[in-house]
């Protein structure tokens, strides 16, 4: 196990270091003149995805290898289903995963903006600077409920392993550009695919504004279910939580702070400033 979460932080950092140059290439083409100012501003927010990134690779992957390593089916697969995928073209079993992760990643996105589970999913929407980093701004807790839920209707319905692997590999990369510090919309394409203008909107500091683009690739989920919401009069919004962002340390204790856990009718304690 140990040799696993070795092996996950390696290559994140593999990984780290090619879209660290990718989105500074990026960076460097839409700022200019003002880079080195929102690398300042964005720096110690970029510090804490990073450990929080690092701290999922190294605890949360091998965990969940476990039961892979050892042999154990824990999800049911239908000969029938298995072989249904099996005899249709590739393409159209990718299109069908993406999709059908995307529809679970969507309820299970909805779902952690409930009370009851939005101190954990408060450490992804803390960042005020946000960045392409910000996709791994994830509680551990949350992070785990992704990658248990996410996946589960795409193994239960049989869909072949690669489509699978392919799929997640896909919408990992486009989570890294929706939350890049761009002010795009994609155009027409912004109707079909979820767009960094988009999910910026979903980012927004307005609790009544992050109801919408739950998405993480396609609008079609949010258009189906009535929460897409046009970006355009939100493009370079401000970001962020009325509870403001912390460091590493900080995120990983959110979820558990008494404020989380008051009743709403019970009175707030509100910290008067110094004097």
């Amino acid at each position: 196990m140990i040799e696993t979460a070795v092996h996950n932080v390696t290559g994140d950092i593999a990984e780290l270091a090619t879209l660290g140059m990718l989105f500074a290439a990026i960076a460097i083409g839409t700022k200019r003149d003002a880079l080195i100012d929102a690398l300042r501003r964005a720096r110690p927010e970029i510090v804490t995805n990073i450990a929080l990134w690092l701290t999922n690779a190294a605890v949360l992957v091998p965990l969940l290898a476990v039961p892979v390593m050892t042999g154990t089916d824990l999800i049911p697969r239908l000969d029938a289903l298995v072989a249904f995928w099996a005899g249709l073209p590739g393409a159209v079993s990718m299109i069908a995963a993406i999709l059908l992760i995307d529809f679970a990643a969507y309820w299970r996105h909805r779902v952690e903006h409930i009370r009851a589970l939005w101190p954990i999913h408060a450490v992804h929407h803390a960042d005020e600077a946000m960045n392409w980093l910000s996709v791994r701004r994830k509680h551990p807790l949350g992070e785990a409920l992704a990658m248990i839920v996410d996946n589960v209707i795409v193994i239960a319905l049989g869909l072949p392993f690669w489509a699978i692997a392919v799929s997640l590999l896909l919408r990992a990369w486009w989570g890294y550009f929706i939350h890049a510090d761009v002010p795009w919309t994609l155009g027409p394409l912004g109707k079909v695919l979820i767009s960094p203008a988009a999910h910026r909107l979903h980012h927004i500091r307005d609790e009544h504004l992050m109801g919408y683009n739950f998405g993480n690739t396609v609008t079609l989920w949010d258009w189906v279910f009535g929460t897409y919401r046009d970006p355009k009069p939100y493009v370079n919004c401000e970001t962020g939580i009325a509870e403001g962002t912390r460091d590493f340390l900080g995120e990983l204790a959110r979820p558990f702070e008494a404020r989380y856990w008051r009743k709403a009718d019970e009175p707030q304690t509100v910290e008067q400033p110094a004097s």
